[in-house]
């Protein structure tokens, strides 16, 4: 009898030092899940995603409550993700048309970041001299009207370099990019044929070429591909060590783009900026803008239905355009002026949450 009441002792403690255990990690994991940060999701634009994925580990250190996913699928599906309401903000760098605006569920604002270039990158083996592009070649390259490399038109702008006579290999976006918006709205500004033909957009019908996923897709075939030509955001030809060449612009100037000749462009746009910032940098006056540059917009709702969401999102866009903007020009962006800032902080305040 002693024995089993003993025995029956040590069953109990050791049933109280299981409780004791199983309610410890209970109270753990629910602390763990208290102090979870929360999550905002964002999809969109490929064109600022070297900025975007320093902003987001940089915004950590400012506050560590937050914590930002941003799936970079082009612009295209951050404009749909944003209206189907999927996602918490969108990025694009081609705005929404008017009829997309009427079909979203809310008013929706466009709220500029920062400004980059779309630089003309190509694989010419053995040419290491930077090549310069006047916008009727580029035009008509793209139209399948020129198709090699020592075209006298492209030998023009190029007369001491000894261009190859093999075929250029066109590639473009094969998805819905704010990259491509970019590029052929500056096309159809200086192209009356390619703006009656293919016109401008996020998707268009390409004449010619091959298309690549996203502007990694784009610099990789180009990258793999001798005698390619093509377009990408300026960070992804300079982090794939792709050459890029020199535009002439408006004023009849060959310029490189780089964060300066970007932020010349933005010079030309910075008292017509209407309410809703959705306007054009391409081909704009000033001999020292590069042409072939544009805004990137991240799309939020007016009015957030998720309270806390909606605080994180307005602290979070307000650190990007003040603090933030120290991030840019080193990787290869152009920061917004200060007097598109103020007026960026007007729009951002009339978020609602």
């Amino acid at each position: 009898m002693y024995n089993k009441i003993v025995q029956l002792k040590g069953e109990t403690n050791m049933i109280k030092k299981l409780f004791t255990i199983i309610t410890s990690l209970f109270l753990l994991s629910t602390n763990n899940f208290a102090e979870r940060p929360l999550l905002i999701n964002g999809a969109g634009a490929t064109f600022p995603y070297p900025l975007y994925s320093k902003w987001f580990v940089e915004y950590t250190k400012v506050d560590s409550s937050v914590n930002f996913n941003y799936q970079s699928i082009g612009s295209g599906g951050g404009i749909r993700q944003i209206m189907a309401e999927t996602v918490d903000f969108g990025a694009t760098d081609g705005p929404m048309t008017d009829e997309q605006l009427k079909q979203a569920p809310g008013e929706l604002l466009h709220i500029p970041t920062v400004a980059g270039a779309v630089a003309v990158t190509y694989n010419l083996p053995d040419i290491n001299i930077r090549l310069n592009f006047s916008p009727e070649v580029i035009a008509d390259i793209f139209l399948g009207k020129i198709t090699k490399w020592n075209n006298e038109k492209i030998l023009k702008d190029n007369p001491d370099i000894n261009l190859p006579d093999k075929n250029i290999v066109v590639v473009h976006r094969s998805d819905g990019s704010g990259t491509t918006y970019i590029f052929t709205d500056y096309l159809s500004e200086v192209s009356v044929e390619w703006k009656s033909r293919v016109g401008k957009g996020t998707s268009v019908n390409w004449p010619v070429g091959l298309g690549g996923k996203g502007n990694e897709g784009v610099a990789g075939l180009i990258s793999k591909t001798p005698y390619s030509i093509g377009y990408v955001e300026l960070a992804y030809a300079v982090h794939n060590k792709l050459p890029y060449g020199a535009v002439k612009n408006k004023a009849g100037n060959f310029i490189v783009p780089n964060p300066t000749s970007t932020t010349a462009a933005i010079a030309s746009k910075r008292f017509t900026m209407p309410e809703d910032f959705r306007v054009s940098l391409v081909n704009p006056e000033g001999k020292d803008a590069y042409p072939i540059a544009g805004f990137t917009w991240l799309l939020v709702y007016k009015n957030i239905k998720d309270k806390a969401k909606g605080e994180k999102i307005v602290k979070f866009l307000k650190w990007a355009v003040n603090d933030g903007q120290k991030y840019a020009e080193d990787l290869l962006y152009a920061p917004l002026p200060m007097d598109i800032v103020k007026l960026v902080e007007q729009k951002i305040r009339t978020i609602k949450y």
